[in-house]
């Protein structure tokens, strides 16, 4: 794809994850800019597999076009009015936490069970082996532990957001109606929900209260707690949660590969999900 220059000038600073900054433009209220702070080839990649998934029928904004400032890649994209993000409604209102993780494992549970045409979109298996074979900090009898344990997941059909977490997932109210939108889907893909729910683990129970403060403007206990109400939700109230909190963990340690991608570093607070059950 031929980027399109734009002036960033243009454009109002509206927020930003940990790959990328989002800005409304100025004079165009349809229009939401996303600007990827590093990773030229992440922008076009996104961009591309964005487009399909809107195709496919996965609620998510239009995406537009492929822009660059001179410096950065990033994509434009149908803006959502009024649109907030779960992690910001908890943040602004923890009182009612556990409506918003209700609300959220509806969203999930509707999207794992959204079957896709796997001849476009990536199996989330051979996309977790190629982020092992590239991963520098594994020691090859680690990798090939790994690997097996990539491979014994159930085989499916059904959507995966790639990133599941409470920011990347979004609704707005117009007119009493709430709409409800995934965002961030660079590593949209294909398979077993536990690979997406690993993800949600994470940021609610896994990540450090410095880090959610910053990242989600939540505290740790309240992240705890929207993983004590999404989990039932998701899963059914009478499902046993101590066994199915084992398995997410392997999951959530298999994220490690996302991370250390991103971050290019080991991440030993990850890895230790992964001690004792794969190596």
């Amino acid at each position: 794809m031929s980027p399109t220059l734009i002036n960033l000038d243009d454009y109002i600073y509206f927020g930003e994850g940990a790959n990328g900054a989002s800005y409304n433009h100025k004079t165009d209220p349809n229009i939401m800019l996303k600007i990827y702070f590093r990773n030229f080839e992440a922008a076009e990649k996104e961009l591309m597999l964005a487009r399909k998934v809107y195709q496919a029928g996965i609620p998510t904004p239009q995406p537009g076009d492929l822009v660059t400032d001179g410096e950065r890649m990033g994509i434009r994209f149908q803006r959502i009015p009024g649109k907030i993000s779960y992690a910001r409604a908890v943040a602004n209102d923890p009182q009612n936490t556990e409506i918003y993780a209700r609300e959220f494992a509806h969203m999930c549970k509707q999207l794992h069970q959204t079957q896709v045409d796997t001849t476009i979109f990536p199996d989330v298996k051979q996309h977790y082996c190629r982020l092992l074979e590239q991963n520098p900090f594994f020691t090859p009898i680690q990798k090939e532990k790994i690997r097996n344990c990539i491979l014994s997941a159930p085989d499916t059909d059904t959507a995966l957001h790639g990133d599941l977490q409470f920011g990347n997932a979004l609704y707005t109210d117009i007119n009493g109606k709430r709409e409800q939108f995934f965002i961030d889907l660079g590593d949209f893909c294909y398979g077993y929900p536990m690979f997406d729910l690993g993800m949600v683990y994470i940021t609610c129970i896994l990540d450090d209260d410095e880090f959610l403060q910053s990242a989600f403007h939540m505290n740790k206990p309240t992240a705890e707690r929207f993983w004590k109400a999404f989990a039932p939700e998701y899963f059914g109230h009478n499902a046993n949660l101590t066994e199915i909190e084992k398995e997410v963990r392997i999951y959530a340690g298999l994220k490690t590969l996302i991370i250390e991608r991103d971050t290019k570093r080991p991440m030993p607070e990850f890895r230790a999900m992964l001690e004792g059950t794969i190596y």
